[in-house]
């Protein structure tokens, strides 16, 4: 499908005004999720800081809907942008770029393919898993389960292939580690992101002998669903069943038990973000392309311990 060449930035306005030159855009998935709610006030802290408003949209991780977001955004002069919907593809963003758009993508690392003039900050989703999965494994947990959505996004793939390389590090074999994806069958949103890990739990906890004993999950939304999962099957956490998380958004240290997870630097991640848009602004030159990459941090909490013996 065509993508829509968006209207050029319209430029300074009477009397050389720059016209609303001082509102940045913010399209996340959802402030459904918790953890995107958060990325929107410490980015929006920052843009304050520096006298720039923020304006939030919602995106729903719909390509067609960020699109209209990007167009209306840059028709109004707002050409500074952060998107965090972490896409495959950034084919749809050249027609933009060429016509002002300084655009940052956050959750996102850069591939072969991006297009000159991309700027992506990101943790290091493949250092996250390490950290998880030799957590649990240190533990004494060898039948381990990842479990995730089925959604074309960079962060995803990354985490994924984060968990099977660390899984080998730790000397598992293939058979003892299990890819739980949603097949479709469950819409992905933030919304859904529990029903997504407790539907997971349902499926992999049967009572047989191959079932894991551990789970490592996409965000902490899924494992907060495997924990709800878990306990409506009667198992215990972490008596018979380990999880953890990813991301470190409030509601995991306040979950009974507290979720062990891996933390984003969160306040660091916006603030590489604010910068790298506010050097792209600032750049009378051609659009440069960049990568800013974090490390998380293991947070253990109470839903991790050595499995039972039997």
């Amino acid at each position: 499908m065509a993508v829509r060449e968006p209207t050029p930035y319209a430029g300074p306005g009477p009397g050389g005004r720059q016209r609303r030159a001082n509102v940045l855009g913010l399209i996340v998935p959802s402030v459904a999720n918790p953890f995107w709610g958060v990325f929107a006030r410490e980015l929006e802290a920052e843009a304050t800081r520096a006298g720039y408003q923020l304006q939030l949209c919602n995106g729903e991780r719909d390509p067609a809907r960020e699109q209209r977001y990007l167009r209306q955004l840059l028709s109004e002069g707002h050409r500074g942008i952060v998107l965090c919907s972490s896409p495959l593809d950034l084919a749809s963003l050249v027609p933009f770029i060429r016509r002002g758009a300084v655009v940052v993508t956050a959750d996102r690392v850069a591939v072969a393919d991006d297009p000159p003039g991309t700027m992506n900050v990101s943790v290091d989703n493949a250092s996250g898993q390490q950290l998880a999965v030799a957590h649990l494994a240190g533990l004494g947990h060898r039948r381990i389960a990842f479990v995730t959505a089925s959604i074309p996004a960079v962060s995803l793939v990354d985490r994924l292939a984060g968990f099977r390389a660390a899984a080998g590090h730790v000397g598992l074999a293939p058979g003892e580690i299990t890819v739980w994806p949603s097949r479709g069958r469950i819409p992905f949103g933030d919304t859904s992101l529990v029903e997504l890990g407790r539907l997971a739990a349902h499926e992999l906890l049967a009572g047989r002998p191959e079932d894991p004993t551990a789970f490592v999950c996409v965000n902490d939304m899924c494992a907060l669903g495997v924990c709800r999962g878990a306990l409506e099957l009667g198992y215990g956490i972490p008596g018979d069943v380990s999880v953890v998380g990813f991301d470190d958004i409030l509601l995991a240290g306040l979950a009974r038990p507290a979720l062990t997870t891996i933390r984003q630097p969160m306040r660091q991640i916006a603030a590489r973000a604010f910068r790298l848009l506010r050097e792209g602004l600032d750049d009378a030159g051609p659009p440069r392309t960049r990568t800013e990459l974090l490390l998380p941090e293991l947070v253990v909490r109470e839903s991790t311990a050595a499995p039972r013996a039997s």
